[in-house]
């Protein structure tokens, strides 16, 4: 069996089933000259204008279906996506930009999508499209800041080993749409947030940084967390005097639960990763495949991770007692510190990890990828390895330890093989870990 091939088939089950248009479809529909989304009904003769706004690689598709349901009803929309995650639209504008760093074109879209926000009055409905990337794509800057400065503390963040929650707090703390801020600039109008979770617990207020959604997290953690990872040193100065600024009161802190801003403010999560891992199982068993979820919520540095999906593999190896062959599911975001100067993800580097650590133990397949496609700044949603990874590429002479050492895993599997390559998926529920035991 190649079951490099079936941990394939598996994974596209589970991106296939957070593709935005079926997931929209199914919560938005027209009814008797009403909107209804969810549990929600909206009748269309109380509202006067319907806007559309968005951020996030899922947004543009997200975007294509509000057109299906609503069409001329759309008043006027901007939505704002990675580069290569753009589609046809006919009444919603649409701007590419930069992902994971900001660049020009997402802070003018994030100056269109404000305007277009501060025209909400209260008879005016906001449909609001949020998915992952939104922080990178949906972004500003501080006063007495720059974009340089922007760019260079979303490098720092990222590479700092902090997870998404710490770095959007921060990110938070150094935006005017950011933290509920968007809802603020919508408030009076009504404003309806469809969102498509690419967090671990699926926080409202850590998707896409909480535009509209309210901010637990304040100027003073912001600036914890710099100092944590030791980066606050290494915080431009701009950025860091409005962070000061905040945690003395200078700066408004953003809007806080109890706000009036959120009065009218609905957010309805449309799309999991548990959602995913659902399709996935269900492929699997459908390929004869004994099946267990192991674990949605997976978090936290890619060595551990890697270590604990081979302990977890080799349970069920050596456990009499399971039917074989067994596929298990694990969904979630590990979190990589680069410290080489190599090419890759975290996907791509936690299936390089997992090569290694099956050297020895022939009979277990692992697929690490991520449901957008993308991992890292590369054109791979990760990689797929087993016990002949790590010997496959020491016949050819390729020193393994020297690519981990480099973190430059996209290039070892460029070499060797085994790259997981999805072009752009246009959705994004966070990463997708496969373990097929013999």
């Amino acid at each position: 069996m190649n079951y490099r091939a079936i941990a394939e088939q598996i994974f596209m089950a589970g991106v296939s089933r957070v593709i935005p248009e079926q997931l929209i479809a199914k919560m938005m529909v027209l009814k008797n000259d009403k909107l209804l989304v969810g549990n929600l009904s909206l009748p269309l003769k109380e509202i006067n204008k319907i806007y559309v706004i968005g951020a996030g690689k899922a947004s543009a598709l997200m975007a294509a279906e509000v057109e299906k349901t609503l069409g001329n009803r759309i008043s006027e929309g901007h939505v704002v996506v990675k580069y290569g995650h753009s589609c046809k639209l006919k009444h919603i504008m649409i701007t590419e930009a930069g992902h994971p760093i900001p660049d020009s074109n997402g802070y003018e879209a994030t100056q269109a999508i404000l305007k277009i926000a501060g025209k909400a009055e209260s008879n005016d409905l906001v449909i609001c499209l949020l998915s992952g990337g939104g922080s990178a794509l949906l972004t500003d800057f501080p006063e007495d800041s720059s974009p340089e400065e922007m760019i260079l503390v979303n490098n720092l963040l990222i590479n700092s080993g902090a997870s998404i929650n710490e770095i959007n707090a921060v990110r938070k703390h150094l935006s005017l749409v950011k933290g509920g801020q968007l809802a603020r600039a919508v408030y009076p109008g009504t404003l309806l947030s469809l969102v498509l979770s690419d967090v671990i617990g699926d926080p409202l207020d850590v998707i896409a940084s909480g535009p509209t959604a309210p901010d637990p997290t304040t100027f003073s953690q912001a600036l914890s967390i710099l100092e944590k990872y030791n980066i606050l040193q290494s915080v431009p100065e701009g950025a860091l005097k409005y962070l000061r600024e905040g945690e003395t009161g200078i700066r408004p802190e953003t809007p806080k639960k109890g706000d009036p801003v959120f009065e009218k403010s609905f957010n309805l999560l449309i799309g999991t990763n548990r959602l995913a891992l659902d399709a996935c199982m269900k492929k699997a068993e459908e390929l004869n495949l004994n099946s267990f979820i192991i674990d949605d919520k997976v978090q936290g540095g890619v060595a551990t991770i890697a270590e604990f999906i081979i302990e977890t593999s080799l349970k069920y190896k050596e456990d009499k007692n399971v039917l074989k062959p067994v596929c298990l599911l694990f969904g979630g975001e590990p979190t990589i510190k680069m410290t080489g100067k190599g090419v890759g993800g975290r996907n791509q580097h936690l299936a390089l990890l997992c090569g290694v650590l099956l050297q020895n133990h022939p009979g277990i397949t692992i697929l690490a990828a991520g449901t957008d496609g993308t991992d890292g700044p590369t054109d791979a949603a990760g990689a797929v390895v087993d016990s002949k990874t790590a010997h496959d590429a020491m016949s050819k002479k390729i020193d393994i330890n020297k690519y981990l050492k480099e973190f430059d895993s996209y290039n070892f599997f460029k070499k060797t093989g085994g790259h997981i390559i999805t072009g752009p998926t246009m959705t994004n529920v966070m990463d997708i870990i496969i373990s097929i035991v013999e």
